[in-house]
């Protein structure tokens, strides 16, 4: 009877640490087949992200990439059929992680197109949706420039935070929540960059980030596209979500190799990239749960 009760308990927290989709320090998934389809403040995951994995010892397996400047994700499904990478891939059931970065405008049904498409092919398809964070930090005009961030504060990030959160995210998240509802499974999850972005920026505003200090150490134009720092970062925040690992120990990666305390930012951007994930609902990673 005892060992009935020992198989009995051992089942259930086997159980229990399984619930998650991800586990942190869980073995990591081999051969994921892994499309990058993106707009510029996403496409550069797809050259940055293989060595991570490699660092990490998981094979990383490269489906593609296509990229279009500025793009809604509905202008990579309406590319013809000559030039459409991702619906071919797509189509011939070649990928098993397909990663969508939308713009401003939502909703976008192409997120829906690609995500019914994928699943047709191959049932286990994940579609991660990047949740970018705003550009020209949520102003409208041209009187905003780069140089205007190095003014912000804490007080004054956390507004903007809760701005693009109470806006443009949770109708992106919302849209998520439907499309899983329609699809009839949880297939389409959020890779919430935006939290991880935020964090780092108020680390600045605080002094407390290695390397860094100013908003203008992390972009390079009015826009907001990335310096090296921000885009490993988001690269740490796909890393997590794709293969349900905490990024903390990877080596330092070469875009960062010659900044100012490499080590020291490094852990932090993987750091703020795991806690993002692990934090957000809609990531589908959770951390290993504790012993009560």
């Amino acid at each position: 009877m005892k060992r009935f009760r020992s198989l009995s308990l051992w089942l259930t927290v086997t159980l229990w640490s399984g619930r998650a989709l991800f586990a942190a320090e869980s073995i990591p998934p081999s051969g994921q087949r892994v499309f990058v389809c993106a707009h510029s403040f996403m496409i550069y995951t797809a050259k940055l992200l293989p060595p991570m994995a490699e660092a990490a010892g998981i094979a990383y397996v490269n489906a593609g990439q296509q990229m279009i400047g500025g793009s809604r994700v509905i202008q990579h499904w309406d590319l013809p059929d000559a030039k459409n990478l991702a619906k071919a891939a797509l189509s011939e059931g070649k990928v098993d992680v397909l990663t969508l970065s939308p713009n401003l405008l939502m909703p976008d049904p192409g997120i829906d197109h690609f995500t019914k498409l994928g699943l047709e092919k191959n049932p286990a398809l994940r579609v991660l949706v990047q949740a970018s964070w705003p550009t020209r930090d949520g102003t409208v005009g041209k009187s905003f420039t780069n140089e205007i961030r190095n003014t912000a504060t804490v007080a004054s990030l956390r507004a903007q935070r809760d701005a693009h959160g109470s806006s443009w995210l949770v109708n992106l998240e919302a849209h998520v929540r439907a499309l899983n509802t329609t699809v009839g499974r949880t297939s389409v999850f959020l890779v919430p960059v935006s939290d991880a972005v935020f964090a780092l920026r108020e680390r600045i505003a605080e002094g407390r980030a290695p390397g860094l200090t100013k908003q203008t150490d992390l972009f390079r134009d009015d826009l907001g596209h990335p310096h090296p720092p921000l885009a490993v970062l988001v690269t740490y925040c796909h890393f997590a979500a794709i293969y349900g690992r905490s990024p903390v120990g990877l080596p330092v990666p070469a875009p960062l190799k010659d900044k100012p305390e490499a080590d020291g930012l490094n852990r932090l951007l993987q750091q703020l990239a795991w806690d993002a994930v692990t934090a957000h609902p809609l990531s589908g990673v959770h951390p290993t749960p504790t012993k009560s």
